[in-house]
């Protein structure tokens, strides 16, 4: 009589969010990932150092929370340092994913055509161009095969180890990693919209964003170090 084979569990998904005093999103931010640690997902949220409590609010609310030196690149190369599953997913506190997003991420890094990918963008605020950005922001994106960390850049472990992880640079260290990964594949570009917070917009105006945006990724492109920008982006 043949022995029936159990079939392979689906490859483990790590959801890492670097934080650093959201208290005042602190209770989306777990409502939110409620729903994928309930699907299965693995959550690390990697605090930088918070001194507002959220992340004691976060650990209190049920969600693996570690420390490392602030930095958004150092805090999601530690989070992935934290986790043995084979896909990651890196996720901005202010970003919502769109439903199913697991399932879709494990379906495309599961393929042997991709080994990393992001999601198309819809900025969530009160000015009427952020529907405008928002589509070029995923035009822009799809053309150059650049993703920012507010599309929810997702990769396999195998390939995010092979480039060394982020950069640990203050800026643009999504646009630095994307460079990395598309000399080593082609980014898997989801339709599917993740919403992410126009507050930065709202404050200083759509416009003087815009402007700065393109400024600063010109500069960087020109050359000029990460750490200089940084300040002007501030």
């Amino acid at each position: 009589m043949l022995r029936q084979s159990t079939p392979p569990s689906p490859p483990r998904l790590a959801i890492i969010v670097p934080v650093l005093n959201e208290i005042d999103g602190a209770r989306a931010l777990t409502e939110h990932l409620a729903i994928w640690q309930q699907r299965g997902a693995e959550i690390i949220v990697v605090d930088g150092g918070s001194d507002d409590k959220s992340d004691i609010v976060i650990r209190e609310r049920g969600f693996h929370v570690i420390r490392s030196e602030q930095g958004r690149a150092v805090q999601m190369n530690t989070g992935a340092r934290a986790t043995t599953s084979t896909h990651l997913l890196f996720l901005h506190a202010d970003t919502r994913l769109p439903p199913q997003a697991d399932t879709l991420v494990r379906e495309h890094l599961s393929s042997s055509q991709a080994a990393w990918g992001r999601f198309d963008v819809q900025i969530e605020g009160h000015s009427n161009l952020l529907p405008v950005v928002s589509r070029l922001m995923s035009l822009r994106s799809r053309l150059t095969g650049i993703a920012t960390g507010d599309q929810a850049i997702f990769v396999t472990r195998e390939l995010f180890e092979q480039v060394g992880g982020f950069p640990v640079q203050p800026l643009m260290e999504d646009v630095e990693i994307s460079k990395r990964l598309k000399l080593m594949a082609t980014p898997r570009c989801l339709r599917d919209k993740v919403v992410t917070s126009g507050r930065r917009w709202d404050e200083r105006g759509s416009w003087q964003t815009i402007l700065l945006m393109w400024r600063l990724r010109w500069a960087y492109w020109r050359g000029v170090p990460a750490e200089q920008l940084a300040f002007r982006y501030r």
